[in-house]
């Protein structure tokens, strides 16, 4: 299991029948899971979370994935933990969350339930701009420009709790290669972003297919990705039983933000419920 999970993703078992696959976000670490991680692992439930392929080294090998590698790394993990624990409910970040759908749609009647947090289909949270959303990214993305400009995240980094803002910030002022592994890049190339978007379509057409128990969590105040994309995934998926769960006093990386202790104990208990306990 170990080595499925590579050098910065971490598995706690705490329970011997039920796991939550957590998956971290697009350019992200396993570290911005392991907070919400513990919370779930103190309430009895093991937790898991790989590393996706490309991530924790250099922007450079970011460039040599695709978006199906960085499914591969999840859909493996998946299957490792299927064939150790009854119960299996994955959760995933942004883009992460997408994953944990997709998932779910090929593989039916395994999934225990999924809890997607800050789904993210549409980049049109309060932050990205008009101009940008319909204009500059289309030009950049679909010419040979998407093989030279990047997007430099910049503050608040999705995350509205002012302390840990200045902590991110801090460590990007003092940064070196060597942070990669622990906060995650903050620069995404272009063509990076185009296999985003290419995750995004993928896992549009198979949304319907999608049936086990549901969990949405969202920030009304999601500067990346409006709740427009939480309403997205509750209309187009088949599930017959799904819960929601709109939270304030947060942005888009929920996992880091001032609502994750909320959140954490929120998906304990959807985890016990749909096993009836």
């Amino acid at each position: 299991m170990d080595s499925l999970l590579g050098p910065n993703g971490f598995i706690e078992r705490k329970n011997p029948t039920t796991v939550v696959l957590l998956i971290h976000g697009l350019t992200g670490t396993p570290s911005e899971m392991k907070h919400l991680g513990r919370v779930i692992s103190r309430k009895g439930i093991s937790v898991a979370c790989p590393e996706l392929a490309g991530h924790c080294k250099s922007i450079q090998d970011l460039k040599k994935t695709k978006w199906q590698d960085w499914y591969a790394s999840v859909e493996k993990v998946f299957d490792a933990l299927k064939a150790e624990f009854e119960y299996v409910f994955i959760t995933g970040l942004s883009m992460g969350a997408l994953m944990a759908m997709m998932i779910a749609a090929k593989r039916p009647g395994l999934v225990a339930g999924v809890i997607p947090l800050s789904s993210t289909f549409f980049y049109d949270g309060w932050n990205i701009s008009k101009f940008q959303q319909k204009v500059l990214l289309p030009i950049v993305l679909y010419s040979p420009l998407k093989y030279f400009l990047e997007w430099e995240e910049k503050s608040p980094y999705g995350i509205k709790c002012e302390r840990t803002r200045a902590l991110v910030h801090s460590i990007l002022e003092n940064k070196d290669a060597r942070t990669a592994d622990k906060i995650g890049y903050f620069k995404t190339p272009a063509t990076v972003i185009l296999e985003s978007f290419h995750l995004i379509k993928a896992t549009e057409k198979i949304m319907k297919d999608v049936t086990c128990p549901l969990l949405i969590v969202h920030s009304t105040e999601d500067e990346m990705a409006s709740i427009k994309n939480a309403y997205y995934v509750e209309k187009h998926v088949s599930s017959k039983h799904i819960e929601t769960m709109y939270i304030d006093d947060t942005y888009h990386v929920v996992t880091l933000d001032k609502r994750k202790d909320d959140i954490g104990k929120r998906m304990a208990e959807f985890c016990y419920a749909i096993q009836g306990l």
